[in-house]
């Protein structure tokens, strides 16, 4: 059977009512036969029908034995974090989500976890920065926004060899095209928010693991801390599994004709996306991933945040929002939103440069998402040519006049 056949035929048909669609739940509280003595349901904060069904179905869409529906993917991410203690460590990858970063550094850094970040591409970079302490390896691949692609089951080897646990964040591939507990990870997490929901209307995070016992740990999580998911949200992200492969198909080929189209433009520097064969990573993204995905992010030959915002605040198809994903193509500057917490010198080591621009690659027509940015582009480029003309009149205006001649303008 195929993927898509599966996942489709994994949504139940509701067995009370014969609904073809997953019923919303929308209920806090069940009423029991005696204490303790129910249908399978006490309370919404620890179990709904409606979050039950999802956590159900992505668990077998990633291929993974237990999964948990979260409130937002900082959530999920946060509920991985809660498996550590004071004095272990994880190492990371350092193009990370400033999100990611954030939770890291600003929060649980004081409770004793500390983090060292290396380029996760290079294996001999994660052997080094691991130590008697690493209890985690926390990689995104492809990352945001630069899309660096790891090699997971490399990396999964070394953390078998540590025993460690290894954490993927698979939000830009989605399990459309990359499962990365097949190829040796323990724990996956997305931000269902994306392309999971798909229809930039629901706020999500999503837990997978390929053990149960890990599952069941971070289940208690869930339940304890009670950052969940509720039917309603549950309902959009089951929803939104329905049309996955298929949006994530168009997502695909309108991002790899925008790529080709901004690798050959003049006023491009650097593009990221793992489908060109100048990727550095573009054998290992094609031996782990089935495309490439929906997001391409580029650099300015201008390298500047004023170029990249004159950029970003022309376009009109791609609109300048938080987020990706989605069925809208969006753009944003890295640099100034979602990555600002992550310190100067620090975001530009990881290659999310001052021009640094993130375009997630909606479902329009892929010729009229090219004439968008060729538009903007062409913007950026008259204002250079502009600021380069004042600066040579400025220059021209300041030179010494020749000795020879008087301050009268008439005798020179």
């Amino acid at each position: 059977m195929q993927a898509t056949t599966k996942l489709l035929h994994s949504i139940p048909v509701d067995a009370q009512t014969g609904a073809i669609a997953v019923p919303i739940y929308q209920t806090s509280t069940f009423v029991q036969e005696a204490p303790g003595v129910n249908k399978g349901f006490d309370y919404s904060r620890t179990n709904n029908p409606t979050r039950q069904e999802l956590e159900k179905i992505v668990a077998k869409i990633e291929g993974g034995t237990v999964a948990a529906a979260f409130a937002s993917g900082l959530a999920a991410i946060d509920a991985v974090i809660k498996l550590l203690e004071s004095g272990d460590e994880i190492v990371a990858v350092d193009d990370i989500y400033g999100g990611a970063y954030r939770l890291f550094e600003k929060v649980y850094k004081k409770f004793g976890i500390t983090v060292t970040y290396v380029d996760t591409t290079d294996l001999g970079a994660i052997n080094r920065a691991i130590t008697s302490k690493t209890r985690l390896i926390w990689i995104e691949s492809p990352t945001n926004p630069t899309l660096k692609v790891s090699d997971i089951e490399a990396i999964a080897a070394i953390a078998d060899r540590y025993k460690i646990l290894l954490a993927v964040d698979n939000t830009f591939a989605s399990p459309v095209l990359q499962q990365p507990l097949l190829h040796g990870a323990d724990i996956v997490v997305h931000s269902a928010t994306k392309y999971i929901g798909g229809h930039s209307d629901v706020i999500a995070g999503l837990v997978i693991t390929r053990n149960e016992d890990l599952g069941r740990q971070i289940k208690f999580y869930q339940n304890a801390c009670g950052a969940v998911l509720g039917p309603f949200d549950s309902f959009l992200l089951i929803r939104g599994l329905e049309t996955l492969h298929l949006r994530i198909a168009q997502h695909c080929r309108n991002a790899a004709i925008i790529a080709q189209y901004l690798e050959k433009h003049p006023q491009v520097d650097k593009v990221f996306y793992p489908g060109l064969a100048s990727h550095p990573n573009h054998a290992v993204a094609k031996k782990q991933q089935k495309d490439f995905g929906g997001v391409v992010s580029f650099s300015l030959r201008q390298d500047t945040e004023a170029a990249a915002t004159k950029f970003v605040t022309n376009t009109q198809l791609f609109h300048l929002a938080e987020s990706l994903g989605g069925v809208k193509s969006l753009v944003s500057h890295p640099a100034s939103m979602t990555h600002k917490s992550i310190e100067t010198e620090k975001r530009r080591a990881a290659g999310v440069s001052d021009s640094l621009i993130r375009l997630s690659v909606g479902l329009e027509d892929a010729q009229d998402l090219i004439d968008d940015i060729e538009n903007a582009l062409r913007k950026v480029g008259s204002e250079q040519l502009a600021e380069s003309r004042k600066k040579s009149n400025i220059f021209s205006n300041s030179l010494p006049l020749p000795a020879h001649c008087s301050l009268l303008p008439a005798n020179c």
